[in-house]
């Protein structure tokens, strides 16, 4: 690795860590924990479906599955989401976004887009010569 590979990784990670931060103020400016944003992304979000079990929203969230709950609870509470039993086994849980969590979702997803317009082609250059030795 030269100066400029690390100078190159370091600019990357700022500029990702500068993303990162708007979206934790953005959320928070909605009275949303940035974990609850990215929650809601995550249901919303998931491939093929809108809707995901406990243990999925875990997993796309990479937390424990305990911590899952706790946050689908709190979620719950701000009638962001609901839960109901799943279709095919009624031992499972499934959530979904309310019309408010969409609304919400809705709000802050044409932020993050708006944000990413800007910082998208910067963090894509920076990849591209982080990448180009590999």
């Amino acid at each position: 690795m030269t100066k400029t590979d690390y100078e190159t990784l370091a600019a990357f990670r700022y500029e990702l860590r500068k993303f990162l931060n708007f979206s934790e103020r953005i959320a928070e400016d909605q009275g949303l924990a940035a974990q609850q944003y990215l929650a809601l992304l995550a249901i919303e979000g998931f491939p093929g479906r809108n809707i995901v079990t406990v243990g999925e929203l875990a997993e796309r969230l990479r937390i424990a599955p305990h911590s899952a709950v706790g946050l689908i609870d709190r979620l719950e509470e701000a009638r962001l989401v609901k839960r109901q039993p799943s279709a095919e086994d009624r031992r499972r849980v499934t959530v979904k976004l309310t019309q408010h969590g969409r609304t919400k979702l809705e709000r802050l997803a044409m932020a993050h887009h708006t944000e990413l317009q800007t910082a998208g082609p910067l963090l894509t250059g920076l990849l591209k010569k982080v990448t180009r030795k590999s």
